[in-house]
């Protein structure tokens, strides 16, 4: 059950309601003083207090908002002799649960207690929700210790704690999203919201309505005003992805919010103000996209503050190993299988890969590796055939020699076996060698 802290100078008063609330089986402890019940609540875990508003040290309307500001999961229940509505108000402002005079009605005070320590269950739940994403997407968590990403790590930190707009560059899944929501909750707005959009998954109008939002009436269906995602991230910081895929009238509206933080909603003839930190991001050239006509100098050099590149699969290749085990151990969790290890073959020939999808892409092929892997350990039996298809020829292509082959052999074999869903009789048959051949050619190249 829960604990409850009474402070209240009247004895009398702090023993009837110990008493009351102690038969519901809570755990109560009594303070009666500010100063005391202070003391009580850094030696215990309190749920709920109920205080009185007039203390010899102090008063319970003011006391109210010290604690919640250093308590924000616990609950408040102020008690006065003679209610004001203006102390009632402004304990409300302070974030106390309410605001009840002595003696209405005892019985009215264990449905209150009830709903104060709900509601203080629920701040909880709330508080280690926070926790945890903040863990999930913070620094430490990403994973890799090859010189290229903890440079960009290192950069990412330093611009954290301040608000200058942050352009993330690198190809399509290098974990830019992971990077700017990280660069986020290291910053001063961390508490506040953090609203990602992808600006490729939009029509024009569409993505101009998600930006900045409407009025009423502004176009058919509009019955009232909505807010965009700048209104609801304001104090926040708004992270754009792929910005290289905004139409350029929208690219206009975007300079105004960097350069005086406003902008008007559709159909709206009066700018609304915000403050949000942006941080943007793009697998294109900028400068490239610059010369066609296709985007906006003067945004450029406004988003451009501080540019974080961040690396593709190919260039940290050392991470591999890492990044790979990280994947097992979630992707095995998921799936409720066993497995447990990573061959040296299996890795070797991940290394080999092109990997153009970068990061996802390598969490791609450990998820079919796991769903494929009847035992304990991944393999390279495990890996999808097109996969190992698509391996080979980026490493007969980077060097042909004495053995190429033998490498045109192995792709031939993986193709075949592609094309038969792995069924090696049919690909013996396919191929015009006995199976016992077969095997051993699979053993040889270890496919």
């Amino acid at each position: 059950m829960g604990k409850i802290l009474i402070i209240d100078d009247e004895e009398k008063i702090r023993t009837l309601l110990s008493r009351i609330i102690s038969l519901e089986g809570f755990d109560v402890i009594q303070a009666s003083d500010l100063r005391n019940g202070k003391k009580r609540l850094e030696m215990s875990d309190i749920d709920v207090v109920i205080c009185d508003v007039k203390l010899p040290d102090g008063s319970g309307v003011e006391f109210s908002k010290i604690i919640k500001d250093k308590y924000p999961s616990l609950e408040i229940i102020l008690l006065t002799a003679y209610g004001n509505i203006e102390d009632g108000v402004q304990a409300i402002k302070n974030g106390a649960f309410d605001y009840i005079t002595k003696g209405d009605d005892n019985n009215k005070i264990i449905p209150l207690v009830y709903r104060a320590l709900e509601k203080a269950g629920l701040n909880k739940r709330l508080l280690q929700l926070e926790k945890q994403l903040g863990k999930r997407y913070s620094f430490d968590t990403i994973i890799g210790k090859s010189k290229v990403i903890r440079s960009a790590i290192d950069a990412a930190k330093k611009v954290a704690v301040t608000d200058a707009t942050v352009l993330l560059t690198g190809e399509t899944g290098t974990g830019k999203e992971v990077f700017a929501q990280s660069i986020h909750n290291a910053g001063n707005r961390s508490k506040q919201n953090f609203i990602a959009v992808n600006c490729s998954a939009f029509s024009k109008e569409l993505l101009e309505n998600e930006l900045f939002g409407h009025k009423a009436g502004a176009f058919t269906g509009a019955v009232k005003d909505a807010k965009g995602i700048f209104e609801e991230a304001n104090n926040g910081t708004v992270f754009l992805d792929e910005i290289g895929e905004m139409p350029l009238d929208l690219q206009a509206k975007l300079l105004r919010v960097l350069e005086s933080g406003e902008f008007l909603k559709v159909g709206d003839n009066k700018a609304t103000k915000v403050n949000v930190r942006i941080i943007a991001a793009t697998n294109r050239d900028l400068e490239e996209e610059i010369a066609a006509g296709n985007f906006r100098e003067d945004l450029y050099y406004r988003i451009n503050i501080f540019n974080i590149s961040l690396p593709s699969l190919r260039e940290r290749t050392a991470d591999i190993a890492e990044l790979s085990e990280y994947f097992l151990k979630t992707i095995s969790a998921k799936t409720g299988k066993k497995i447990t290890a990573i061959s040296k073959e299996y890795l070797e020939t991940l290394r080999q890969h092109p990997w153009k999808g970068n990061i996802r892409e390598l969490r791609n092929i450990i998820e079919r590796s796991v769903i494929l892997t009847e035992g304990s350990e991944l393999d390279p039996g495990s890996l999808p055939s097109d996969f190992q298809i698509r391996t080979a020829e980026n490493s007969d292509s980077k060097s042909l020699s004495a053995f190429s082959l033998a490498s045109a052999e192995k792709i031939h074999i993986l193709k075949t076996l592609n094309y038969t869903s792995g069924n090696k009789a049919e690909a013996a048959r396919l191929l015009e060698i006995g199976i016992a051949t077969l095997y051993r050619k699979i053993d040889e190249y270890k496919i």
